[in-house]
């Protein structure tokens, strides 16, 4: 059906990141359904790839908590949604959906959110600052998890709450398309070698992510490589010295970012989520499924919904080494067959209920459903 709407999308930046990446995949089918798409946020290198989809950016210092210059940007915002005819503003961040909010009130525009994560409150007022993500016409949870957390937390009602999950480009994680010349630059970029299984952990580097739980976890595990694909200079350092002391220098890779996320995550006999947090939705969760890997993941937050207990996947008991370094000998120990059935089943669970294209349709309805 013809969206001839013109939405704007705010969030800080448009750098890198769950959120940045969702924000294209809106506008780009904003643009499709016949729509306009705006996106304001205080740039940065995703302004380009955007703009190619047919969206228009619009500069504005949205990533300041300063309170001054939220005010501020209020009236710059709803001086946009005038001159250019805004019938939806969707906030994707605190900061800039306050503005948001304020310039849907003075303009009459519709107000969404997606309420991405679940947000800590470990200074005073920090709840008062979250509920702004809880108080769109339509609230958009990106998991069943996140919906339970909203409800929970801010007492909104039902009613008000749209489940859309994150989705994955099935154009573009398909083991079918992956040639054997990619996974062979990126083995020997590595020095991968053949003979032992490769176990990986894609996800930035820093502590809550579990990096250091699989790192401990291979200690126990004399025969396999790990892989810990993500950037994170500050804990890099903090693993690297737990893995030198620990003996793995050979047997664990950190290789920092990866262009082609495909071809990696087809390089693992298993791909592991060891968040220690509740993971509000978990994209490399279903980018592995998709790729068809068998995948063990931290038994909390929504990995809960994507990962069914030995049908598409195997969750663990979050921090613990020795329950992942059991079940990782447990998984690797079963026939091939077996390990992609496993891998079959979870790429066919993602086709169904995990694609971009589904959350672009969804998210389009609820624009529908407002205007």
């Amino acid at each position: 059906m013809p969206m001839p709407l013109t939405v704007l999308q705010v969030l800080p930046a448009l750098i890198s990141g769950g959120v940045e990446r969702g924000t294209l995949e809106i506008a780009g089918a904003v643009v499709r359904a016949g729509g306009r798409a705006l996106v304001a946020s205080a740039g940065g290198p995703l302004v380009g790839p955007l703009e190619r989809l047919g969206a228009r950016h619009v500069t504005l210092p949205l990533a300041t908590k300063n309170p001054l210059a939220i005010l501020r940007n209020a009236g710059r915002l709803a001086a946009l949604i005038r001159a250019e005819g805004v019938r939806i503003i969707h906030a994707r961040s605190r900061a800039p959906a306050w503005s948001a909010l304020l310039a849907a009130r003075r303009t009459g525009a519709h107000f969404v959110t997606t309420y991405h994560g679940t947000y800590n409150e470990n200074v005073p007022g920090k709840r008062r600052y979250n509920a702004v993500m809880a108080q769109g016409e339509r609230v958009i949870a990106i998991s069943s998890f996140i919906a339970g957390h909203i409800r929970e937390r801010h007492g909104t009602e039902p009613g008000r709450i749209r489940v859309i999950p994150r989705g994955v480009d099935t154009a573009l994680f398909d083991p079918a398309l992956v040639s054997p010349a990619r996974l062979a630059a990126l083995r020997g970029a590595w020095n991968l070698p053949a003979s032992r299984p490769v176990i990986m952990l894609p996800g930035r580097l820093t502590r809550w992510k579990g990096q250091g739980v699989l790192v401990e976890a291979m200690a126990r595990l004399p025969d396999a490589t790990a892989v810990l694909v993500g950037g994170g200079a500050r804990y890099q350092a903090v693993l690297e010295a737990r893995i030198a002391e620990l003996g793995l220098a050979d047997r664990v890779r950190l290789v920092g970012h990866a262009e082609d996320m495909p071809a990696a995550l087809l390089l693992a006999d298993i791909v592991v989520h060891a968040s220690t947090d509740p993971e509000a939705f978990g994209r490399t969760v279903i980018e592995a499924q998709a790729m068809a890997r068998p995948v063990i993941a931290a038994d909390l937050g929504a990995p809960r919904e994507t990962v069914q207990q030995g049908i598409t996947g195997w969750r663990v008991t979050p921090g613990d080494p020795a329950a992942l370094a059991a079940l990782l000998r447990q998984v690797l120990d079963l026939p091939a067959a077996a390990r992609a059935a496993v891998g079959a089943a979870a790429r066919a669970h993602v086709l169904q209920a995990y694609t971009t294209a589904a959350m672009q349709a969804a998210t389009l309805d609820v624009y529908r459903e407002l205007a």
